[in-house]
């Protein structure tokens, strides 16, 4: 019997080797006797002269045509205008000069909130016997023929439940659970209508906030001290003498708190899913709520009286997709977005990054069709649409293709506002990014400034040290829900990143381009205030279009694990002076987390170190494609569909948003608050649960980045 064994092995053996080299000469040789075609492009890495042909042809004037054409007309969701913009969308892409390989929509039915054209919303100051004092404005005051278009949306509240209210007014400051707990102290909040101004809480928290106190109705208002400066007259102070906000101008936006389509949680919005009743949607106010302009705010007293007469429908609303094939890997996805719609024109938000959008693909399109190019990895491009009501478009997007996304994305670059004002680039996304970022930065000119890179005007306006590379830029996180990398961050833990030009925080306290969401966002605000000339337009598309290219082409995925060990060390030594003293003192012990961070830290050095030492243009493509895997699938180890059930679509347990403004792990964070304020035993038992699960998370993704067992 152990003859027998031994002639198998032996046997066996010498199969194997004779299939190696079988295979090997196979590989290395054709029949002439040179290596295979496909040999020198399988090890091809990023071509730089590529990149340079590509910043050379981004053209500003391109991007101030785009945005003409953009803004003609109002585009909100569904409308005619929204239409007119996908039939743009699709012509540019469908280009069989500059287009790309294919072009289609994808279509959903979406539940959607209007106000009553032929019955507007009211907003009166009356007496105690009903008479009318004063009556809010329904329209933003014009100034260009812009505002007096016909489909010029009234200001509203999207998915505020009609009905009427009247009450005496009350301030509420910003509409935080503790502005209402505060107030109720010293005035019975009971048949009252707050007033609150933007910031501080979400739109719809302002009036869920508002509701058990039992306040009837809300407005809310953008102050002046908070978006203009102070700036109050349209005289010679706002709008049209400058970018501040007219007193006249009203922020629309949706009132609701969860992303994606309402009625079909987790599944993607067709005309035959099934649909929750509408009585069981969460996440969006019981009462009445309704924004007015500063002009108004500033004059509403006594007794007011709340009419609206929102009503809800399902329509459809298209997302316009797009796509350039790989050559080398077309499995693998790197996907860029920007949302389509407008709540008016919406010049800055989102027109800026669509039309950044549309010369990226027009450059990109060009060296395609004209056989100079094809990327290593596939480029997907989604015009999202309904992303203004609640991230409609790319969160049915990536609910619909869950699968294939979770299994073929490599990242997601979000460019929605491209252009908030033309001081200096904001970046915002996984620490994974923050090489790629500072990369294409530094080869791109900052606007209007000689000698100077992107990346150089970047650190001098936001940096932070860093243990390891100094003095650095400040890379945000991607912890909240605010444009439409929040599916592919939260929901699938893609690598993601939002990229802009934005405004000199030392010189304005404007919590946003003030003409945000109004009627002024036009093409007007924007050549005249935001970005005279498109060069900062034009930074942005060359940046944006840089890392693109070099998440497609590079042949190790440029993403840096060590840098995300950085940021982990941070939350845990923030989370550890916040948190361990009370926590030892509950026999909470934090040692799993600390041994957790350890234990990444050296997996992502252990990965640094094999990348580093591998001459991976001469190694087998299988050993490239196992280290692109784990650098690609590394943000998915940090996935738990448990840790946040009262937060819809809210799995990554490292940037989940958070209520407790701490910088460090936001389960824990919020969960510590919780515990802290009621002082009972089972909400400290939450932060034990919540601990343990980042504790194993972490652990589970420094598992991922060792070598396979």
């Amino acid at each position: 019997m152990i003859t027998q064994v031994l002639i198998g092995i032996l046997s066996g053996a010498a199969i194997l080797t004779a299939g190696i080299l079988i295979g090997h000469y196979g590989i290395s040789q054709s029949s002439s006797g040179a290596p295979p075609s496909w040999l020198k492009d399988v090890a091809k890495d990023v071509d730089e002269s590529l990149i340079e042909k590509f910043l050379s042809e981004v053209d500003n004037i391109q991007i101030q045509e785009n945005l003409r054409e953009l803004t003609k007309v109002p585009h909100m969701a569904t409308t005619a205008g929204d239409e007119q913009t996908v039939q743009f969308m699709l012509k540019r892409w469908q280009d069989p000069e500059t287009g790309l390989d294919q072009a289609w929509r994808e279509e959903y039915m979406v539940y959607l909130s209007f106000p009553d054209p032929k019955n507007p919303n009211k907003v009166t100051v009356v007496s105690p016997s009903d008479t009318v004092l004063h009556t809010a404005r329904e329209k933003e005051k014009s100034y260009t023929p812009d505002q007096d278009d016909p489909e010029v949306v009234q200001p509203y509240a999207a998915y505020s439940p009609a009905g009427h209210a009247k009450g005496k007014l009350v301030y509420a400051n910003q509409g935080k659970p503790s502005d209402y707990q505060l107030l109720n102290q010293t005035i019975d909040l009971r048949g009252t209508v707050a007033i609150t101004r933007y910031g501080g809480a979400g739109r719809a928290a302002k009036a869920i906030n508002a509701a058990p106190y039992g306040v009837l109705g809300v407005l809310v208002y953008t102050d002046p001290l908070d978006i203009n400066d102070g700036l109050m007259s349209d005289i010679d102070e706002t709008y049209p003498h400058s970018w501040y906000l007219p007193p006249s101008g009203v922020e629309r936006g949706s009132f609701n708190t969860h992303y994606g389509d309402l009625l079909t949680p987790y599944l993607a919005a067709k005309e035959e899913t099934y649909r929750i009743p509408a009585e069981n949607i969460t996440g969006i106010p019981n009462i009445p709520i309704q924004p007015v302009g500063f002009e108004d705010a500033y004059t509403l007293i006594c007794d007011v009286k709340l009419d609206i007469f929102n009503h809800e429908e399902v329509k459809n609303s298209s997302n316009v997709m797009g796509v350039i094939r790989g050559s080398v890997e077309p499995d693998r996805y790197v996907i860029y977005g920007n949302h389509r719609d407008s709540w008016v024109h919406g010049a800055i938000d989102p027109s800026s990054g669509t039309s950044v959008m549309l010369e990226l693909t027009r450059v990109l399109g060009s060296l395609v069709q004209q056989g100079k190019w094809r990327p290593r990895r596939s480029m997907i491009f989604g015009s999202w649409g309904a992303e203004e009501f609640g991230l409609i478009g790319s969160a049915e997007y990536t609910e619909q293709y869950f699968a294939k996304l979770s299994e073929r994305t490599v990242a997601y670059v979000n460019v929605d506002i491209a252009v908030f004002a033309n001081a200096t680039l904001r970046a915002s996304g996984m620490p994974s990014v923050q090489n790629i970022l500072f990369a294409a930065a530094k080869q791109v000119d900052a606007p209007g400034l000689d000698s100077t890179s992107v990346y150089d005007n970047w650190v001098r306006y936001a940096n932070r040290t860093s243990p390891a590379l100094g003095i650095i830029p400040r890379v945000g996180y991607l912890s909240g829900a605010g444009s439409d990398y929040a599916a592919f961050v939260h929901y699938l833990g893609i690598t993601s990143m939002d990229i802009s030009y934005t405004y000199d925080r030392t010189k304005t306290n404007a919590r946003i381009y003030p003409a945000y969401h109004t009627a002024y966002d036009t093409f007007d605000y924007a050549s005249r205030f935001i970005d005279p000339g498109f060069v900062s337009h034009q930074a942005i598309a060359r940046t944006a279009g840089n890392v693109l290219i070099r998440l497609a082409d590079s042949l190790v995925l440029p993403l840096n694990c060590s840098d995300y060990a950085e940021i982990l060390e941070d939350y845990l030594g923030t989370a550890m002076t916040l948190y361990e003293h009370q926590l030892r003192a509950r026999n909470i012990s934090m040692e799993p987390l600390k041994r957790a961070v350890a234990s990444f830290r050296s997996a992502a050095a252990h990965l640094d170190r094999v990348i580093r030492t591998s001459d991976l243009a001469n190694e087998t493509p299988l050993k490239v494609r196992r280290i692109n895997d784990q650098l690609m699938l590394l943000d998915r180890a940090f996935l738990d569909p448990l840790a946040f059930p009262n937060k819809h679509a809210y799995r990554h347990v490292i940037w989940a948003s958070s209520d407790a403004g701490k910088p460090t792990f936001p389960g824990l964070a919020d969960a510590f608050a919780t515990a802290e304020s009621s002082g009972q035993s089972r909400h400290w038992d939450k932060v034990h649960y919540h601990l343990s699960v980042l504790s194993q998370a972490i652990e589970g993704a420094a598992h991922t980045l060792v070598d396979v067992i």
